[in-house]
């Protein structure tokens, strides 16, 4: 996915560099104007035969770097390793499991439920089961594995800085049993004190914040290319909000919550508390 983006901003700036339009790149390789928008926002596949000739009519001759867009291209149509679990994901989802898996910043706030990256495997289980009603055993054990999955990033040589702001609701509200909560409460604890997870809690008492737009993640990347993007979950469907003016804004929100929330030291506190009372 992230490789996708990447190709296709590049491409893009080629080509505005050279004063086509979309109009004429897509005539260059018998496609219309919006799948060139489409390709250079990353959001389809390359054929090699489609960049080879938008090179050339880009005016790119040089062999060393037509070779290393035309890699960068086979490189990004090699599907991920959660494309195993299409079947059993909504098909917004997929695009942020690259998104996420290639950030080196995560910052998300979380009103409904622990993030999916801190889940224990019993308490993800009662959350898949609670959203996938009527779904099969094994359909709800397979998205419960893509979410176990995920976590791995977490964890890994080069796992990203993790951000998160719990609200105190997601920590109250039952999914699953007494002893399912309290493993979550716990594995909380725990994976809080990693050195690249920063976890705090937004505790009922602080009363209204910034939070009021509901659940959000940041992503950033190392990559300059790449602008930082917002992700936004919705019953059918998820938005990516990536235009500068509308990242500012959460942004500025992320911010306010972390300065408004007990730092991470306090929050384990709070945790364990929720903990005793559980």
């Amino acid at each position: 996915m992230v490789r996708r983006i990447l190709l296709g901003s590049h491409l893009r700036r080629l080509r505005e560099a050279r004063g086509i339009t979309r109009e004429q790149a897509g005539y260059s390789i018998r496609a219309s104007e919006s799948k060139i928008s489409r390709m250079e926002l990353g959001r389809v596949s390359f054929k090699t035969r489609d960049v080879e000739d938008l090179l050339t009519l880009y005016g790119i001759t040089d062999e060393v770097e037509r070779t290393s867009l035309l890699s960068l291209a086979k490189e990004a149509n090699v599907a991920g390793w959660w494309h195993s679990y299409s079947d059993v994901l909504p098909n917004w989802f997929p695009t942020y499991v690259g998104l996420e898996g290639a950030a080196h910043l995560i910052r998300s706030y979380e009103v409904q439920f622990v993030h999916g990256l801190l889940q224990t495997e019993a308490y993800a289980h009662a959350v898949v089961s609670r959203g996938m009603k009527g779904a099969s055993t094994e359909d709800i054990d397979r998205r419960v594995a893509l979410r176990l999955e995920r976590q791995k990033y977490l964890v890994s040589e080069n796992a990203p800085q993790f951000h998160v702001v719990l609200d105190e609701a997601a920590l109250r509200r039952p999914y699953g049993d007494r002893q399912v909560m309290r493993g979550q409460l716990q594995h909380l604890i725990d994976i809080s004190e990693r050195p690249n997870v920063r976890l705090q809690v937004m505790p009922f008492s602080f009363g209204g914040h910034s939070g009021e737009s509901g659940s959000f993640t940041i992503l950033s990347f190392s990559e300059s290319d790449l602008s930082d993007v917002v992700y936004m979950e919705q019953l059918t469907s998820a938005l990516y909000l990536d235009k500068r003016e509308d990242v500012t804004q959460y942004e500025a929100a992320m911010k306010e919550l972390q300065q408004d929330s007990p730092g991470p030291d306090e929050s384990r506190d709070l945790l364990r508390g929720l903990l005793q009372l559980s």
